[in-house]
C-alpha cells in the first residue's frame, strides 16, 4: 500500500484529498506545514508528498528543496498562483508536479498514481509495453529488439506518453510534463516533435495515436 503524506495549513484542504486518496487504497499522514513535513520525511519513508506552495512557518517551496535534498520521494505541489514563473520555480526546486488551486481531487489522484508509477518504474530499471521496451536507468530505447537512438526530448516525450497509456493528452499537458512550462506555440512544437519521435519509432509509430482537436494518446493496440 503506497503511503501519502499531505501538507497544507488548511484542515479542510488536507480532509478533501485524504477521503479521496483513502478510497483509492492509499494509506496517509498529514502536516499542517512545511517545518511539520521536514520533520515527518526525516523520520518515516513516503511514496508521495503532496505539498500546499504557500503556508506559514516553512513554505512549500523550500520544505520540498529540504526533503528533496535528503530523500528521493516524489512531491506533487499544490497552490494557487499558475502562473509559468511558478510552476518553472516549483519544478526547479524538486517538484514532480504541480497542479493549481482549485483542483480535482479525482485529477490530483490520477496524478499520484502516474507518478507513482513512473517511481515504480524507476524504481525496476525498465519498462516493456508492445515491441518498445525502455530500460530508465540508462536511458536506452530498444524497438523490437534494435537499439534507437532519441534525443533527451524525445526520450521524455515518449516515457511521458506510455506513463499515461490509454489516456488522451492535450498538447498543453504534454509541453508542461516534458517541457516544463505552457508556451503560446504548444501545437505546433509538440506536433513538431511527436513527428520526429514517429519516425524514430519505425513499426512502433503507430502506438502514438492522434486524437483530433484534443491532443495525443499512448495505445499498443488500435
Amino acid at each position: 500500500m503506497a503511503k501519502i503524506l499531505i501538507v497544507d495549513d488548511e484542515p479542510d484542504i488536507r480532509a478533501l484529498v485524504r477521503r479521496y486518496a483513502e478510497r483509492e487504497g492509499y494509506e496517509t499522514r498529514e502536516a499542517a506545514n512545511g517545518i511539520e513535513a521536514v520533520s515527518m520525511c526525516r523520520e518515516d519513508d513516503f511514496d508521495v508528498v503532496i505539498m500546499d506552495a504557500m503556508m506559514p512557518e516553512l513554505d512549500g517551496f523550500s520544505a520540498c528543496k529540504e526533503i528533496r535534498a535528503e530523500k528521493d520521494v516524489p512531491v506533487i505541489m499544490l497552490s494557487a498562483r499558475g502562473e509559468e514563473y511558478d510552476k518553472l520555480f516549483g519544478f526547479e526546486t524538486g517538484a514532480d508536479d504541480y497542479v493549481v488551486k482549485p483542483f480535482s481531487p479525482r485529477e490530483l489522484m490520477a496524478r499520484v498514481k502516474v507518478v507513482i508509477g513512473r517511481r515504480g518504474a524507476k524504481d525496476s530499471g525498465g519498462v516493456k509495453i508492445g515491441n518498445i521496451r525502455i530500460d530508465t536507468l540508462g536511458r536506452l530505447v530498444y524497438i523490437s529488439g534494435e537499439k534507437t537512438e532519441l534525443t533527451a526530448k524525445e526520450y521524455d516525450l515518449l516515457l511521458y506518453l506510455i506513463e499515461n497509456k490509454g489516456i488522451v493528452l492535450t498538447r498543453e499537458q504534454i509541453m508542461n510534463a516534458v517541457w516544463g512550462c505552457d508556451y503560446f506555440s504548444a501545437d505546433r512544437t509538440v506536433d513538431w516533435q511527436i513527428k520526429q519521435l514517429r519516425a524514430r519509432l519505425g513499426d512502433c509509430r503507430n502506438y502514438i495515436v492522434t486524437v483530433r482537436g484534443v491532443g495525443y494518446k499512448f495505445e499498443t493496440e488500435n
